[in-house]
């Protein structure tokens, strides 16, 4: 994925300083509303067993793909306005996981961290 592009970043700050909508993207609110998009993710897949998940996915292409983007674009907010830097906090988590989660013990096992 790599680092986000500036551009993508300003796009983001443009929509919202053109609509005065940093007054409502506080960090509370900014979390509720990454909840809620994943919330609207996860009903395209409610009570389908792994053969409708994947017609799901092709026949709703179009609107997964935007809740995907909302929760992205909400998620990159988020971490600007808290100065974090995305893509900087990702590399981190993913050197912290490889710790958590040694090959040898982790590999095609779905077992938590504290019980490997």
């Amino acid at each position: 994925m790599g680092d986000l592009p500036a551009s993508l970043l300003a796009r983001i700050r443009d929509f919202r300083e053109e609509r005065d909508w940093g007054q409502f993207h506080n960090p509370k609110d900014m979390a509720i509303a990454i909840s809620l998009e994943a919330g609207e993710l996860l009903e395209h897949f409610l009570w389908k067993n792994p053969g409708e998940v994947d017609a799901r996915v092709v026949s709703h292409r179009e609107q997964i793909s935007d809740e995907i983007a909302d929760i992205a674009i909400y998620l990159t907010e988020l971490a600007d306005n808290l100065g974090i830097d995305l893509a900087a906090a990702m590399e981190a988590k993913l050197a912290k996981n490889a710790a958590k989660y040694p090959v040898a013990k982790a590999r095609g096992n779905a077992t938590k961290y504290t019980e490997l």
